[in-house]
């Protein structure tokens, strides 16, 4: 095998929530050009086929499955419809979540509470359905460290869970215990699964429409961002790629930062001073 041959993932099986469009759509569109079927998941079928179709284009097959993925039933009984299409499980990728910037006194606890729930309560309940099926197909393939190296978690999270900033007290907390979480799920789940997750910077999605709207903002975010430039979602499913595949293989408890360097990622959304 070589150190290329290392970033495929052929014969290979993935469930990636939160996939009618942003990073989710480009993450199971990468994984079927390097060789995985794919079940992808949100709420809205008319954006799901079209991934779908972009998956299929690839030659990889492609289950598609309506959810509210803020219910945590139907987000578990995502990694057994895979297993039931696809005979095998080897890729989960905790990619939905998501919570808007509001300020501290007007986050209730409510707010806070639906804030973990959508972005750590959904990643464990379905790694926590995931686990058996992986380590099912683990064994079925002899159970091997080659084939254990492709038995992959991956987490995304936010540059918003190591820093800090005026607005986002639900999001960047729930996004920093999503990180903890992937740290603490790699220690459990290792050798045989491995766990990593990502820090995701300012990418061009509908998330950042808000921001890519206003030329004060945008030119707030390019001029903190080293790299003068937001990302695009493939900069993410690249990264996923990476730690979903051989190439990953001696990586678990590690969050990539894939953010053009930002450090501080403040910005001006108007949030008055208390």
């Amino acid at each position: 095998m070589t150190v290329l041959d290392r970033f495929g993932v052929p014969g290979t099986a993935a469930v990636v929530t939160g996939a009618g469009r942003g990073l989710g759509a480009a993450t199971a569109v990468a994984l079927a050009e390097a060789g995985s079927d794919v079940l992808i998941s949100a709420r809205t079928a008319e954006q799901l086929e079209g991934v779908a179709a972009q998956v299929r284009a690839t030659g990889r097959r492609c289950e598609t499955v309506v959810a509210d993925l803020s219910d945590l039933d139907q987000v578990a009984g995502l990694a057994q419809a895979a297993y039931d299409a696809f005979g095998r499980l080897d890729i989960v990728v905790n990619n939905v979540g998501g919570t808007g910037p509001r300020g501290f006194l007007d986050t209730s606890p409510g707010y806070l509470e639906r804030a973990f729930s959508f972005n750590v309560s959904t990643a464990h309940v379905l790694t926590k359905a995931a686990v058996p099926l992986l380590l099912e197909t683990l064994e079925a393939e002899g159970g091997d460290r080659a084939t254990a190296a492709e038995k992959s978690v991956v987490t995304i999270s936010s540059t918003m869970g190591r820093s800090a900033d005026r607005g986002f007290v639900a999001y960047g907390t729930a996004k920093a215990a999503l990180a903890h979480w992937t740290k603490m799920a790699a220690q459990d789940l290792s050798p045989r699964i491995r766990v990593n997750g990502i820090y995701v910077g300012s990418i061009m999605t509908s998330a950042l429409e808000m921001v890519a709207g206003d030329p004060n903002l945008m030119g707030q975010l390019e001029g903190k961002t080293p790299l003068g430039r937001v990302g695009e979602p493939a900069d993410i499913a690249a990264g996923v790629l990476y730690l979903s595949s051989r190439a990953g293989q001696y990586l678990t408890g590690k969050l990539l930062e894939i953010d053009g360097g930002i450090q501080q990622p403040t910005l001006d959304l108007g949030f008055p001073d208390v």
